[in-house]
């Protein structure tokens, strides 16, 4: 059962710590989790993973296409490995490793990517993806998650270690956003209805869902009524919950910190063109390349924000 806070606040740790102890949890009872890093095992959060369980973790050093392999290769023989980087090293520079040795082998092996889209921050636009969902879209298979929070996260990862097959999670590493109350339980490519509405729908994932809640709460001050669903899971996507969606409002504004093309925007578009078109329109980054500066800043300069949510739903609406 799912329970969404009346009030949204800030969770007492960063959403990377609180993967590590759940990761932890999950491990102490399954000797087969392995953790497998690349120089970031501070920065990924998973320091105490690597002290508590020495012989289960390995750190490849900046060789992240080897690290890739060498997860493959535990996962051949029989264990489940985790392997951490950001997000443009996890996807983008170890595409080719991922697809055949994991992918494409039939292999179970979880990717943890890192700071994707703005909250890469001051890492820059060398570091900021925009593109992992759309990478990781295109590989047969592989499943793409992105946790809401601490506490969706410490009910997703005994899931994503229990079920076989390639998965990507996606982590903004800092973020201290809780949308839920403890004792949630989520269901892999189940979306979250978090307020029903009549007029419009919001789908958002990620650090996007707060902001799709901020543009509800906007709109209903004018006498609108808007849906908002949490789509952490990007693949498989929950057309069943699309469906209902355009069936009860009858339009459509998805909302992600990705590129607009192939992510989130992309998939549910997918699922609209194939059975109920209706009016839609998407708020993510417009085929820009990433820069320097504060995850605030850089996701008012980007637009991904409540204002342009709350523009675009407007936009929508008119559309019917």
């Amino acid at each position: 059962m799912v329970k969404v806070l009346e009030n949204r606040k800030n969770y007492p740790i960063e959403l990377r710590n609180a993967y590590n102890d759940v990761l932890m949890d999950t491990a102490s009872g399954n000797d087969k989790i392995v953790s497998i890093n690349c120089d970031l095992c501070s920065s990924m959060g998973v320091t105490k993973f690597a002290n508590t369980y020495p012989d289960r973790s390995f750190n490849v050093g900046i060789m992240e296409s080897n690290g890739v392999s060498v997860a493959a290769g535990l996962s051949a023989t029989g264990f489940i490995p985790f392997f951490h980087s950001f997000a443009i090293f996890s996807t983008r520079r170890v595409y080719d490793q991922i697809f055949v040795s994991c992918a494409y082998a039939g292999l179970n092996v979880k990717i943890i990517g890192g700071d994707p889209g703005v909250s890469a921050t001051y890492n820059g636009g060398t570091h900021m993806s925009f593109e992992d969902v759309g990478l990781m879209r295109c590989m047969p298979g592989v499943n793409i998650i992105e946790a809401t929070d601490a506490v969706m996260m410490k009910n997703l990862i005994p899931q994503i270690a229990e079920r076989y097959g390639v998965d990507y999670l996606r982590i903004a590493r800092k973020s201290k956003i809780q949308i839920y109350e403890e004792g949630s339980e989520f269901t892999i490519g189940k979306a979250v209805v978090l307020r029903e509405g009549k007029d419009v729908t919001l789908i958002a994932s990620g650090v996007m869902v707060p902001e799709a809640l901020k543009a509800a709460e906007k709109l209903e001050e004018e006498g609108i009524s808007a849906r908002v669903v949490d789509m952490f899971t990007i693949k498989p996507i929950d057309k069943d919950c699309i469906l209902e969606s355009v069936e009860k409002t009858g339009a459509i504004v998805t909302a992600e910190n990705h590129n607009i093309f192939n992510g989130l925007g992309s998939a549910v578009a997918e699922v609209l063109v194939e059975n109920k078109p209706c009016p839609m329109e998407r708020v993510g980054v417009q085929d820009r390349f990433g820069v320097v500066g504060e995850q605030d800043y850089l996701m008012r300069l980007f637009e991904l924000t409540a204002e342009k949510i709350y523009e675009k739903a407007i936009k929508a609406m008119s559309r019917k």
